[in-house]
């Protein structure tokens, strides 16, 4: 019985609440029990959960079902994580979705290859749900608000509009996954400012994350290819900072 494997597991029940909307969340991996445990908990936290067992699954469904926030696999059949990310991230209708990978494997190049797919997120397995739920919770909070009450920010030839998520340069519109936006409109934010790595890690990913220590590091080397390499100062053993 489901119940009597997730009480072995020392999992527990979590109540539910009432939403003013319900947030949609689509579980994607190739193994049932992991799927089946995820959603149980998932939906008994008063989330809408749907899923898929491999990429081009989760890929169809996302299309129709609208999720704000993936739980993404990356080693399955058809097709892996990093491939339905990368096909996730072009559509339009799914541009503010937040994708976690979850995965087995902890290696830097993993978590590399995850960013560069455009993850805003990863989690090492085996997933605890308690912790997994308060990470939701945390990146819901982060949907719903920003670390700046400011939604568009112009510094010269730099336009960073949060409405859109859209960054334009000389009017040349540049592209960014959910976390590079986030990270360069927090640096850009107060330009000049040396942000500390807490403070970066805190206001972007929250206080609740749990990703691999060179996360902020894979996320501004991306930022200097497509903005600028001599925009983004490291000032070492401190932080980052953004100078016009």
């Amino acid at each position: 019985m489901l119940s009597k494997h997730i009480k072995n597991l020392g999992l527990i029940k979590f109540e539910k609440k009432k939403m003013s909307s319900i947030v949609k969340i689509l579980v994607v991996d190739d193994d049932p029990d992991i799927i089946e445990i995820l959603r149980y908990n998932l939906s008994l936290a008063g989330y809408q959960v749907k899923t898929a067992s491999n990429g081009k699954e989760a890929v169809k469904k996302a299309k129709l079902f609208l999720p704000e926030i993936i739980l993404l696999d990356i080693m399955m059949p058809e097709m892996d994580g990093i491939e339905a990310c990368t096909q996730i991230k072009l559509l339009p209708s799914l541009k503010k979705t937040m994708i976690i990978f979850l995965s087995a494997r902890s290696e830097d190049f993993t978590q590399i290859a995850a960013f560069d797919a455009g993850g805003d997120d990863y989690i090492t397995k085996p997933v605890k749900p308690k912790i997994l739920l308060r990470k939701i919770r945390s990146v819901v909070k982060r949907l719903h608000s920003f670390i700046d009450e400011n939604t568009k920010i112009e510094l010269g030839n730099i336009i960073i509009d949060r409405n859109e998520y859209l960054v334009k340069i000389d009017n040349n519109n540049i592209n960014l996954p959910r976390k590079e936006f986030e990270l360069f409109f927090l640096l850009a934010s107060k330009s000049g400012k040396v942000f500390t790595r807490d403070e970066i890690m805190n206001k972007v990913w929250g206080t609740n994350v749990i990703v691999g220590d060179r996360t902020i590091d894979v996320h501004i080397r991306k930022l200097r290819e497509k903005i600028g390499d001599l925009r983004f100062k490291t000032v070492k053993g401190v932080g980052y900072k953004f100078v016009q």
